[in-house]
C-alpha cells in the first residue's frame, strides 16, 4: 500500500519508514510541523528528515510551515504541561493535514512517526488518527520492539541531528526549566557533580 507517513523529525522517521517498508508498504514522508520553533530548529529537523529519506530510500514532501495557524489552534492551552491538551490539539492538527494531503495526492493510507517517542502516548495519537479516518489510518506504536533504541542507532550511523525537546516554544521553555531546576538542585547539594 502507498502510505503517507507524517514525519516529525529524522530520528523518528528512520524506524517508522524502515518498519513500514519491511511490511511491504511504499512510503512517502510528509514533514508537516508548524509547531516547531524557532525556525532554525525547524530547518535542522527538516534537514535531518531529508538525510534519513535519502539514506533509507523514500520521498519526503515538505508541508507548509504555517506557524500562525498553529498558535491560533493552541490558544488558551499554551502552558498546559507537555502531553496535555495543547499536545493533543497539536497532534490532531498535524494528522488532519496529513490525512487531507493523503486524499489530495491519492495515497492509500496514512500514519505518523509520533508514536516512536517514549514521551508521547501512542494510544492517544492512534485514537486521534482513527477519529480522523479509521479506514485509512494505520495504527502503530513504533516505540515497541526496541524502536526508540533502534532510532538512536540509525541517527548515529547516518550522523543526523537529534533534538532535545518536543518542538514547540512551550516545550522548549519546559526543557530549560527542567535543566535549570536540575542544575539548581545539584548546586544546592554541594556542587555541580564535576570532578576537579
Amino acid at each position: 500500500m502507498n502510505v503517507l507517513l507524517h514525519v516529525c523529525c529524522g530520528v523518528c522517521a528512520s524506524v517508522a519508514a524502515e518498519r513500514l517498508m519491511c511490511e511491504g508498504h511504499t512510503v512517502t514522508g510528509y514533514f508537516y510541523n508548524p509547531n516547531i520553533h524557532p525556525e532554525d530548529e525547524y530547518r535542522r529537523r527538516l534537514d535531518a528528515a531529508e538525510k534519513v529519506a535519502a539514506g533509507i530510500g523514500f520521498e519526503l514532501i515538505e508541508g507548509p510551515y504555517d506557524r500562525e495557524r498553529w498558535f491560533t489552534a493552541v490558544k488558551g492551552l499554551e502552558y498546559d504541561k507537555e502531553g496535555g491538551g495543547r499536545c493533543l490539539v497539536c497532534y490532531e492538527m498535524r494528522l488532519r493535514k496529513t490525512f487531507e494531503t493523503m486524499k489530495k495526492k491519492g495515497f492509500g493510507a496514512f500514519t505518523t512517526t509520533l508514536t516512536l517517542s517514549p514521551h508521547k502516548c501512542s494510544s492517544a495519537i492512534n485514537e486521534i488518527g482513527r477519529k480522523i479516518d479509521e479506514d485509512h489510518f494505520i495504527l502503530c506504536d513504533f516505540k515497541k520492539k526496541g524502536g526508540f533504541s533502534r532510532a538512536g542507532e540509525i541517527a548515529v550511523e547516518i550522523g543526523i541531528y537529534r533534538q532535545n525537546y518536543c518542538g514547540c516554544i512551550y516545550s522548549l521553555e519546559e526543557s530549560y526549566e527542567r535543566e535549570n531546576g536540575k542544575k539548581k538542585k545539584t548546586d544546592e547539594a554541594g556542587g555541580s557533580g564535576q570532578k576537579g
